[in-house]
């Protein structure tokens, strides 16, 4: 229960903080839409076994957080609620791939070792830069971003109501979950009874779908949703735009972790 309600709290906190102003939520959407897809390609182009050249990346979720005033405690949350995704994929790497490509303090390191540590690395780098993103900015004004962009009003249409329906499953799960520990009596739930909470979760998400749908339809929907004000793009989001592509080319390009060790090295000479 205290899983499931810490992430829908989390969740929605997500959209109350894109509504307080702060320097990150006065830019363009689409500059920073477009700054974090420019990250995410950047982050995923690095060679499967690099992990040093990828911690200075780790720079521009650190910046927009700062930026957007975000607390790192909520967006750490969903970064470890989501890792285990990226944990099993990445965790028979070592089993897999057992060459040795370097050794640390005597101790031989595999590229198999090296890729699993990679793998983290993406994950959190481009898992924390969405976040940001969604809570910088919120998941309206990015669909409607993404529609000012030539993405078809389609796809805009069921991305913004796959995130309303994630909610409505979200707190039928979490009211499910009470239900069930005040019956249960502090007495652990067996395995055989997930298949039937699953079944009645998805009929009760489907139920209320259905509410909600007959309440859009009674206000007028027609299968497509009006679309929010996204700003006006402006000098500083060309600024902010420009500053961060150039600082991913020099990252992809540069070996900026070795340079900074080189120069604390040279530094302490």
């Amino acid at each position: 229960m205290s899983l499931i309600s810490t992430a829908l709290r989390d969740f929605e906190s997500l959209e109350r903080l894109a509504t307080k102003p702060s320097a990150l939520s006065r830019l363009d959407p689409r500059a920073k839409l477009l700054a974090t897809l420019g990250f995410i390609v950047t982050v995923v182009s690095f060679p499967r076994t690099s992990v040093a050249a990828l911690l200075p990346l780790a720079l521009f979720p650190v910046l927009l957080a700062a930026l957007g005033n975000l607390p790192w405690r909520m967006i750490g949350r969903g970064v470890l609620l989501a890792s285990p995704f990226a944990v099993m994929l990445g965790m028979f790497n070592p089993l897999l791939d057992q060459q040795t490509v370097l050794t640390v303090a005597g101790v031989p390191v595999s590229s198999g070792w090296l890729s699993f540590a990679s793998i983290l690395i993406r994950f959190a780098l481009t898992v924390s830069a969405g976040l940001i993103l969604v809570a910088g900015t919120g998941f309206a004004p990015l669909c409607a971003a993404l529609a000012r962009l030539g993405v078809p009003q389609v796809f805009t249409t069921q991305l913004l109501l796959l995130h309303r329906y994630a909610l409505v499953l979200a707190n039928e799960a979490a009211h499910m979950s009470l239900a069930r520990e005040l019956r249960a009596n502090g007495r652990p739930m067996r395995l055989a009874i997930y298949g039937p909470l699953l079944g009645h979760l998805l009929l009760r998400a489907l139920q209320r779908a259905q509410r909600v749908h007959q309440a859009m339809l009674a206000r007028g929907f027609d299968g497509r949703l009006q679309r929010t004000a996204s700003g006006h793009w402006q000098r500083r989001d060309s600024f902010f735009l420009s500053a961060c592509l150039l600082g991913f080319v020099l990252a992809r390009q540069l070996d900026l972790a070795h340079l900074l060790g080189a120069g604390v090295l040279a530094v302490a000479r």
